[in-house]
């Protein structure tokens, strides 16, 4: 493989991230933080932690794929994109709201 291809890239991160605001996966949250601000989330066979203070998203500390595959802000800084910084403010705060409330993932909002 080569490393294009073996690692979660930033927007892969953030679609997944997109659609967990959106509410359109299905979230398990880990028991307990892995450590002190992070929050490990699990996504239909995907594992995301989080990074965040006071309640504020900071940015995301790894990602890994169903297939194994994992991203990091190692991989990303070549890039200059933490997967958190492409979320509009709208799922910026869904996402804040998932980690202060754990178990009260989004919901899918209606059309109007």
């Amino acid at each position: 493989m080569t490393p294009s291809t073996s690692t979660v890239s930033a927007r892969e991160a953030y679609q997944l991230l997109k659609d967990i605001a959106l509410g359109t996966r299905t979230v398990e949250v880990a028991a307990s933080p892995i450590e002190i601000d992070g929050k490990l989330f699990r996504v239909e066979g995907w594992q995301i932690t989080l990074l965040a203070h006071d309640g504020v998203l900071r940015g995301c500390l790894s990602c890994e794929a169903p297939d194994g595959r994992t991203g990091s802000p190692e991989n990303w800084q070549r890039f200059g994109t933490d997967p958190v910084a492409l979320l509009s403010a709208w799922e910026q705060a869904r996402l804040e709201g998932l980690i202060e409330h754990p178990g009260h993932e989004p919901r899918a909002t209606p059309e109007q």
